[in-house]
């Protein structure tokens, strides 16, 4: 049924990932079940400390052996299995620096076994997606098999989820997560599709709560809201959980409008939490992983009543693709490609002048040049105060394609119908919003002609 599942999508133009967890199993510890590996050779296949207990790098009470000889060719037969049987395209591991520990719980930068899942020819051409981290310290970003692994880029969720916040400081960082991360992946001679780009994952809280909640609300887990990570750089909006202020819900759409657009507006590759185009609510949990029930569950009635959210969603997935930066395999460098044209990109602050990093105000803009876009310069502003600020624009005729302060569908305009901002002029941005413009020139004419 799964294989007859994963040639339906393929038929339909959708790849399969499968999301692997090779760093534990239900085992548990000591005082758990015995289903399978503890009966068949227990310290083969599990990571035991000098007095005789389980090493816990992974929350759940034992730790996979992965880089016993063994073990690791019974995970390289699975991933096989996968691939040769069921005809997936790829696999994301979760706590993947299980991976690269070695048989004392020793973390490698790069293990036997990473090195033959990156190298093996069944496996060759499938896609690799590692979790960089465990729970043991284990945290190496940037640190996977070359080219080969992409990885959830935690750096990114945080840093965005800062800067949206109203945090002073992280300029810089969001210039880095809007330009693939290369901090962590240009001196190693990776790539910006290396970098997993997302706000939200199926771990913590939906787009929605993040905008709703300042805590968490976990109480239903039965840990006494012990459990779930404590700071999510979350912020409620003026109200903590469900409210009918609209004042407060105008603003949390328009928050998440933001962090969409944001994601989409990164070089590397975005990931969307299903659900979150249609507002999806776990009510404040953000380590549902125990929850069978409505907490959990994607209810397909609240495509009605988050139509524009959906419809905002699917326009920036067009104008991602219309858009061929967004899927360029290098780095910005900062400079002019050749001689007499602008530097790949440029950085501005609301004045139109050079950004200044260091600078308290968090207004910042950037443009975009043509030649690293199929002829059409960006220009891209972000305002994450509490406040209206001005921005300059820079010399030309500019068209709005996006503007997160605008009710659908002047969120994202239809061409014919988006606004046009002629020489050299200011633009009011409203309060935490962003506005994407393009440059309406002879190259750009030519090419929508085409």
């Amino acid at each position: 049924e799964f294989r007859d599942l994963v040639r339906a999508l393929h038929e339909a133009g959708i790849e399969v990932l499968v999301d692997v967890v090779f760093n534990h199993t239900a085992e548990y510890g000591a005082s758990g079940p015995t289903l399978c590996f503890r009966g068949i050779d227990n310290v083969i296949y599990y990571q035991m400390e000098a007095n005789g207990k389980y090493r816990n790098l992974t929350g759940c009470a034992n730790t996979v052996n992965c880089n016993h000889p063994v073990v690791r060719d019974f995970i390289i037969e699975c991933l096989r299995y996968w691939v040769t049987e069921l005809h997936v395209d790829g696999f994301r591991f979760d706590l993947a620096c299980v991976l690269n520990r070695d048989r004392h719980g020793g973390l490698l930068g790069l293990s036997a076994l990473v090195e033959r899942i990156s190298e093996d020819p069944i496996l060759q051409g499938t896609k690799l997606i590692a979790e960089p981290w465990d729970v043991g310290g284990g945290y190496q970003l940037g640190g996977f098999d070359g080219a080969r692994w992409s990885e959830w880029n935690d750096r990114y969720r945080d840093d965005v989820r800062r800067f949206w916040r109203g945090d002073h400081g992280v300029k810089g960082d969001l210039a880095r997560r809007l330009t693939g991360s290369p901090d962590f992946y240009q001196d190693s001679g990776r790539l910006p599709q290396c970098s997993i780009n997302f706000i939200t994952a199926h771990d913590g809280f939906t787009l929605r709560d993040l905008v709703s909640y300042n805590k968490k609300h976990n109480k239903a887990n039965g840990e006494n809201n012990q459990d779930g990570h404590g700071e999510n750089l979350s912020w409620n909006c003026g109200a903590e959980g469900e409210t009918d202020d609209p004042i407060v819900l105008v603003l949390r759409a328009r928050m998440q409008r933001n962090y969409l657009a944001t994601l989409f507006l990164s070089l590397g590759v975005p990931m969307l939490l299903g659900g979150d185009e249609i507002g999806r609510t776990q009510r404040g949990n953000n380590n549902a992983y125990c929850q069978d029930n409505d907490i959990t569950w994607i209810n397909w009635d609240m495509l009605e009543g988050n139509a524009d959210l959906l419809r905002f969603c699917k326009a920036l997935i067009a104008f991602r693709k219309a858009n061929p930066v967004y899927t360029r395999t290098r780095f910005f460098t900062g400079k002019p490609a050749k001689q007499g044209i602008e530097p790949d990109v440029l950085w501005f602050n609301a004045r139109g002048q050079a950004q200044d990093w260091g600078a308290q105000d968090t207004s910042l803009a950037c443009r975009i040049d043509e030649t690293e876009n199929g002829g059409t310069t960006l220009y891209i502003m972000f305002n994450p105060s509490a406040t209206t600020e001005e921005f300059l624009l820079p010399k030309g005729s500019w068209r709005m394609r996006i503007n997160t302060s605008k009710l659908s569908p002047y969120d994202v305009p239809e061409s014919d119908n988006a606004p046009i901002f002629e020489g050299k002029t200011h633009m009011l941005l409203g309060q935490r919003s962003l506005v994407v413009l393009d440059e309406i020139g002879e190259k750009s004419s030519e090419k929508a002609g085409n």
